[in-house]
Formats: structure tokens, sequence, C-alpha cells
């Protein structure tokens, strides 16, 4: 790949030439690269999957893109030659991480991370038995990175079940035991 500064002749010339090269602007830069063929080796199962999920991705960012406000949060997370469009499929392949889950006294906190704003962090109590014993949605706390859910009754032996959901709908859980 070769990157050309000032060349009026190829200023003008995009596409591809013979069966060798193809030329192309991106960024405003022109670029002169190898033509592309398409490979005889059959996919691999991860690449099939990483296929899928790119596909769901651009599917969710098609949809939602829509949505003017939304649309517009994407645009200004984007940074120079990128657009919302990116930066929704960029979202939509990668699900928030749970980094810490603790409980301080009867209050449950939840540090995730998402490189996108968190749409809802829920929060299950569950008996030595698995039912659930209360349930709910945590409110951000005041530091701006944390959640916090306040739980009523504390089951001796039970669980606390977390799942921190992004906008495009990726969750991730994780649980605590109680003791």
């Amino acid at each position: 790949m070769a990157l050309v500064k000032g060349n009026v002749l190829l200023q003008y010339v995009k596409g591809t030439i013979g069966n060798e090269i193809t030329i192309y602007e991106r960024n405003g830069q022109i670029i002169i690269a190898k033509k592309r063929r398409k490979s005889n080796k059959k996919p691999t199962q991860k690449q099939k999957e990483v296929r899928w999920k790119m596909r769901v991705a651009s599917a969710y960012a098609k949809a939602i893109l829509r949505d003017p406000q939304i649309k517009a949060y994407y645009k200004s997370m984007a940074g120079p030659g990128q657009n919302a469009y990116n930066m929704a499929v960029k979202d939509a392949f990668h699900s928030p991480e749970i980094q810490n889950l603790q409980l301080a006294e009867s209050t449950v906190v939840v540090s995730a991370k998402n490189e996108f704003r968190l749409a809802e962090v829920r929060v299950q109590v569950l008996d030595k038995d698995g039912k659930t014993v209360e349930s709910g949605r945590a409110v951000p706390a005041k530091n701006g990175i944390d959640w916090e859910y306040k739980i009523a009754h504390l089951p001796q032996k039970g669980r606390i079940k977390v799942a921190v959901e992004d906008l495009p709908g990726n969750v991730s859980e994780r649980q605590l035991l109680l003791e």
C-alpha cells in the first residue's frame, strides 16, 4: 500500500487498473494498493462467528441511526475519519464489561466499563434455593462511574446476580455469593 501526495494525475483516477492495483481515496488521502482477491480457503469457525456478529452489528447501526438523538450521540463520539454509523457498529460489536462487583453494607456497587454509555444495570437478589427475593435497577452513583442498588433484605447463603446492558442490547452478567 502506498500513500500518494501531490500527484495531479492520480487525483482523478479511482478504481482498479488491470488485475493488479486499486486506487482509492480515504480521509482525503489517495491510496494505491494491491488488488484484493477472494480467498480460496474456507473460513474458520471463529471467522464465521465474527462475520455473523458484524452482520448483526451493521443491522443494529442501520436501524438505530434512524433516531436523530441517538445518531447525534454516536456522531459526537466519532473521531477523525469516522461517522455515526462506524460508532454504532463498534458499540454493537463490543459487550460491556463488569470490572468490579461488591457489597458495601446493604448496597451493591457495580463498576462496569463500556466505551459508550450503558443503558441499564439490573440487580437480582436470590436466596440459597435460587428463588428471587428482590430485583430492580441500579442507579448511577455520585462518582459517575459506579452503579448502586440498595438491598432491602439480604438473605443468608444467597447470591446477587448483576446484568449490565448497553444501548445495542449486549448483556454481561456476573454473580456474587453471599455467606
